[in-house]
């Protein structure tokens, strides 16, 4: 018989321009039992493939023997989350700009005088003189010609 297809095949294999099909074809080939003597130094590289591949595989208790012969557990697995340890982050994060905000507003009213007074203080209101600045003062007035009563009130 004339292998000259196989041994084109072999040689375009060798060279790393086989299809997937092409190499199914090697392989079917030489699984036969009747190979040439010219090709039977290939059968154990196409042969071996099929063969360990079912031999290859591990068994369920592999995890127990492997943790036993270390000495350990098994492994930990990984546990699921739920919801709220999710946004604990989140959670934290609102509740120390809830408690920077607190402090700012705190600081604000001692620093400016005002808030509640205490029981037994006594609080002294600045007398104020004159027209409220903010009813002599209007865009009107500075466009235009100043006022007679804002000048007279600004005295």
């Amino acid at each position: 018989m004339d292998y000259k297809y196989i041994e084109q095949l072999l040689e375009r294999y060798w060279n790393c321009e086989t299809s997937l099909e092409e190499e199914q074809i090697l392989r079917a080939f030489f699984s036969q039992k009747d190979v040439p003597a010219g090709l039977m130094k290939y059968k154990d590289l196409f042969v071996y493939e099929q063969a360990e591949t079912k031999d290859d595989v591990l068994g369920t208790g592999f995890d127990a023997r492997m943790a036993a012969l270390v000495g350990g557990e098994e492994p930990a697995r990984a546990r699921k989350a739920s919801l709220a340890q999710k946004f604990m982050p989140l959670f934290k994060a609102a509740a120390v700009v809830a408690i920077f905000l607190t402090l700012g507003n705190a600081a604000q009213v001692a620093f400016k005088g005002g808030g509640k007074p205490e029981t037994g203080v006594a609080v002294y209101e600045k007398a104020h003189e004159g027209p409220s600045v903010a009813l002599g003062d209007t865009a009107k007035a500075d466009t235009l010609k100043k006022l007679p009563q804002a000048t007279d009130a600004m005295k």
